[in-house]
């Protein structure tokens, strides 16, 4: 009765609702030295293309209200770089901007692995999400440990703004044994937070259309859970 419940609730939602912003999405990509060129073009081309998975689309175009998308590279301390601001997804039109942008960046950083610094930059990016997102989820994606600047944990008890991100991780395997715990144990966030494991670059595409379908229908779908 709760699944056909919730169900029919979503079905019956309307265009006012539509036309808020359910989640703000900021995805966090590894341009550390650890990953090569093919590697950063993998990681790059494979957002593209989990973005614009049928699988994908469907948890994006909900009639329950539109996500906002937001893209960064993160590398040493004060090594960041957004590569694409807040957007509202509404549309495909606006997907496919979303997508086209993401492709045609160029890696901004090649240096040491700062993970917490990289949370430092995102609650930044957070600060000018739209206002309206009802849920701020953050999805770093890595294949190490953080070598330099201040750890996840003193980010979290430092910055009051982590109280209401989500923090997701996707830990990417065949560079560092271990780092899917690492990310389990330093980097998750929040209540409800998850982790998907990539067995390497060549995996990161298969992985993050799951994770996206899974971070983006969540706040659509969790009463049916």
């Amino acid at each position: 009765m709760v699944r056909a419940a919730a169900f029919a609730i979503l079905l019956g939602a309307t265009p006012a609702a539509a036309s808020e912003c359910r989640l703000a999405l900021l995805l966090g990509l590894d341009v550390s030295t650890s990953v090569d060129a093919e590697e950063y073009a993998l990681q790059r081309d494979g957002l593209v293309a989990a973005l614009g998975a049928p699988e994908v689309q469907r948890a994006l175009f909900s009639p329950a209200g539109h996500v906002a998308i937001s893209v960064f590279e993160w590398s040493g301390i004060d090594e960041q770089s957004l590569i694409l601001p807040w957007t509202r997804v509404r549309d495909p039109a606006a997907l496919e901007t979303v997508r086209r942008k993401i492709g045609s960046s160029i890696r901004s950083y090649d240096d040491r692995t700062a993970l917490g610094e990289a949370l430092a930059f995102a609650e930044g990016v957070f600060a000018r999400a739209p206002a309206d997102c009802g849920a701020l989820t953050l999805d770093i994606s890595g294949d190490g440990r953080s070598n330099t600047g201040r750890p996840p944990a003193q980010i979290y008890a430092e910055l009051p703004a982590y109280d209401r991100i989500l923090v997701n991780g996707l830990a990417v395997g065949g560079e560092l044994e271990g780092v899917d715990l690492y990310y389990r144990d330093e980097l998750l966030h929040g209540s409800g937070a998850f982790l998907e494991i990539a067995n390497n670059y060549k995996d990161f595409e298969r992985v993050m259309r799951q994770k996206l379908e899974r971070e983006m229908g969540v706040f659509v779908l969790g009463a049916l859970q």
